[in-house]
């Protein structure tokens, strides 16, 4: 490393050299070119949302086309099952009485999972009690400074 070789030389620092009136017009050229860019920004930061958008909905849709194509073989194979547990007591029974046992058996249980259900889709589930709770102490709060 030689101490002499120009490229280790510092540098002296550039002073600009521009006036007051060429700032405001490179500040008011910037704000221009500001006001034209940001909307571009935008429309393109919208595309890419809606694009992304898309590609999720259609994972979404293969998603619940195998849920749905799942459910419908695990019914089957649930019906299956059912009548092996009908011919299985027809051994022992009637096989007519055999049938209206396991249905019966079969619709309460499907009774209590449905009301069970139902209680889900009462209103009070919906009402944002958090919510309400911090809107009535901030109205609290509001009328303890103004009075």
């Amino acid at each position: 490393m030689n101490r002499n070789d120009p490229e280790l030389q510092p540098t002296p620092p550039v002073t600009p050299s521009v006036t007051t009136a060429d700032h405001d017009a490179s500040v008011v050229g910037l704000l221009r070119q500001l006001t034209r860019e940001v909307p571009a920004l935008f429309t393109k930061e919208l595309a890419l949302a809606k694009v992304e958008l898309q590609a999720s909905l259609t994972t979404l849709k293969a998603g619940i086309a195998g849920v749905a194509g799942g459910a419908i073989v695990l019914l089957a194979g649930f019906i299956i099952l059912l009548m092996a547990v009908v011919y299985a007591l027809s051994l022992v029974m009637a096989p007519w009485l055999a049938a209206l046992i396991v249905g019966v058996v079969v619709m309460v249980i499907g009774f209590v999972m449905l009301q069970a259900g139902k209680k889900q889709f009462e209103p009070s589930h919906f009402k944002p009690d958090r919510t309400l709770d911090a809107l009535n102490k901030d109205q609290e709060a509001l009328r303890r400074k103004v009075s």
